[in-house]
Formats: structure tokens, sequence, C-alpha cells
């Protein structure tokens, strides 16, 4: 664990609100001048506590209005059937996330469409010829009640 004070979730949080502000205005918002904070934030990054500066899209403005959860159980719940599996998710740019997790089944994917039919497209053509792969079941989000980036520190 990366010893992180106050000052330090200060700037995180900031951070994770609006990347794009200069190291001045997150120092006029925190009451620091601009070489503590342009430190701090480069040993945050050395760290890797700060992982990497993104945009983010708005998905329907981009035509992508589906999102679908698919929870995934492999045949085998063996090292190699999960590095198999994850090596072939990591080529699907529609998936956004893969996490593998405890419980009934294996992976929860989180998956962007832009309609049904290119997810069965996808489904079919990618998703489910994935080798190992048993079982998959997919929910189809109805409306999005909070989408956030934003991880408490």
């Amino acid at each position: 664990m990366i010893p992180i004070d106050s000052t330090d979730r200060k700037i995180l949080t900031i951070l994770q609100q609006n990347a794009h502000l200069t190291i001045q205005e997150i120092g006029q918002q925190i009451n620091l001048s601009k070489t503590p904070v342009h430190e701090r934030i480069r040993r945050l990054e050395r760290e890797g506590v700060i992982d990497r500066y993104v945009t983010i899209l708005d998905k329907k403005k981009l035509g992508n209005l589906m999102m679908i959860y698919c929870q995934v159980t492999l045949d085998r719940q063996t090292r190699d059937a999960f590095n198999a599996f994850e090596v072939e998710v990591h080529e699907l740019p529609e998936v956004l996330e893969c996490n593998r997790v405890s419980g009934t089944f294996d992976y929860l994917l989180k998956i962007v469409s832009r309609d049904m039919e290119t997810y069965n497209h996808f489904y079919q053509e990618h998703l489910s010829v994935i080798p190992g792969t048993l079982h998959i079941s997919s929910f189809f989000v109805m409306a999005e009640i909070k989408n956030s980036t934003i991880v408490p520190v």
C-alpha cells in the first residue's frame, strides 16, 4: 500500500473529475503552489496510483446504445482455461470490462453494442466461439442509473 495523505487524496479526486486541469488550477483548488502539486502528481504516477489518463466518451452520441452484461462459465476452472479465455477477451473491443468472479459463473463481462443485431453477431461469431466457453447468460441494460469512473479516495 502506498502512503497517501489528505492532500494526495484531494489531488486524486480533482484529477478524477477533470484530468484536463492544469497543475496551477489544481493548486489553486487546494491552496498549494505549482511545484509541490507537480511533484505529488509525478510521485503518484511513478508509484502507479495514477494508472493512466483517458477521455470518457458519450456512448449514446457515438451510436453504441446497448449495454450488456454477460455471465460466462467455462467448461474447466483451471489456470490454463482462465488464461486462454482472458487472452481472447482482451482482443474484443466490444468488451469494456472483464472480471473473474466468485460464485456460480466464472466471468462478468460488460459489453457495448450498437443494437441487438450487432450484439447477436458479436455473440455468435466472437464470444461464444472462445474455446472453453460452456455457458453465457446475457443481461440487457434497460436504464443506466449511475455511471461513474470516480474511485473514492
